[in-house]
């Protein structure tokens, strides 16, 4: 079975998110086989009840093989659940890498993942760069996300998992096809993998090697990305998400809309971004206390209002001006 990107991990300070589920447990045990050093990290949503058992496996396994196991619990809303739990997920892992000084951030997505994500944006009317959503290695402000299996098989895991008798949990709700991803899984994704996999798997490396040719230009300085503004709506929607996704915030197509109408403002209470007739802004939203002479100086140099509290923070000069 071939795991992709092991060299990024050895010898690093490493977090695994960990479910309980037949995908993370399968990817603990081989990891622990190529002697990758890990800790674990694991969420439990409180939507089943189930998922104290969940967390008691991952506990249990911690400390058998001695290693970290960080928990949270949290009661989310009853609407937009899907996203919400992933939100919420990222923020945690988030929380501990910070915290901790981990290097990179280990999830189990896998083939089936992959082309699961690829069928759902092509319902939407998506770009090849979108997609190619899922990526092995991708680089974040401050650690690496790693996806080793990404080019593995649902099935090589489950024979894996039942080869070496490894204790996993089924997650109910993955057969409800009320969720869009399990609808797809069921009726398009599986049966296309259980057919043609080998060429799945052999197009996705393709795609993903032409993906890095269509990729945005992006300039980074501290946290400030710029781009130069895309002369098509098309690109230029395109690059709005790029940066947004290099920020770890996956934009709707109504958000996208939105910053395009807008011009400038803040998504989310947290990311600035600001468009102007020749470049791509997008920073952290900082709210700074500015003086009468301040203000008044950035107002003269045409300094969008949402990055002046970053840029006045980090003593950044806006990029189209020069004092």
């Amino acid at each position: 079975m071939e795991l992709y990107a092991l060299d990024k991990l050895r010898g690093k300070k490493n977090l695994l998110a960990f479910s309980a589920g037949g995908d993370s447990s399968a990817l603990f045990f081989l990891l622990m086989e190529k002697d990758i050093r890990f800790d674990i990290a694991i969420v439990d949503y409180n939507l089943r009840s189930q998922s104290k058992e969940e967390v008691a496996y991952a506990l249990k396994l911690a400390k058998k093989y001695n290693k970290k196991c960080f928990f949270k619990e949290t009661n989310l809303p009853p609407t937009n659940i899907e996203a919400n739990a992933r939100a919420f997920r990222y923020s945690f892992f988030e929380e501990i890498i910070q915290r901790y000084g981990y290097d990179n951030l280990i999830t189990a997505h896998h083939l089936g993942d992959q082309l699961e994500w690829f069928l759902m944006q092509l319902t939407k009317g998506a770009g090849l760069v979108e997609l190619v959503g899922m990526e092995p290695i991708v680089s974040k402000e401050y650690y690496t996300l790693i996806r080793p299996l990404l080019f593995v098989t649902k099935e090589e895991l489950k024979a894996y998992l039942k080869r070496n008798n490894i204790t996993y949990f089924e997650d109910e709700s993955n057969q409800n096809e009320r969720f869009e991803r399990n609808f797809i899984r069921h009726h398009f994704s599986e049966p296309l993998l259980k057919h043609f996999g080998k060429g799945i798997k052999q197009s996705f490396r393709y795609l993903l090697e032409d993906k890095k040719l269509l990729n945005p230009n992006f300039k980074k300085r501290e946290e400030l990305i710029v781009a130069k503004r895309p002369k098509s709506e098309y690109e230029l929607k395109r690059t709005l998400r790029q940066m947004f996704k290099a920020k770890g915030y996956l934009l709707s197509s109504a958000q996208v809309e939105e910053i395009i109408r807008q011009q400038e403002g803040v998504i989310a209470g947290k990311i600035a971004f600001a468009l102007t007739h020749t470049h791509l802004y997008i920073a952290p939203y900082i709210r700074y206390k500015l003086s009468k002479k301040q203000k008044e100086h950035l107002r003269k140099l045409k300094v969008p209002p949402p990055l002046r509290g970053f840029l006045t923070k980090k003593k950044l000069q806006f990029p189209e001006y020069r004092e």
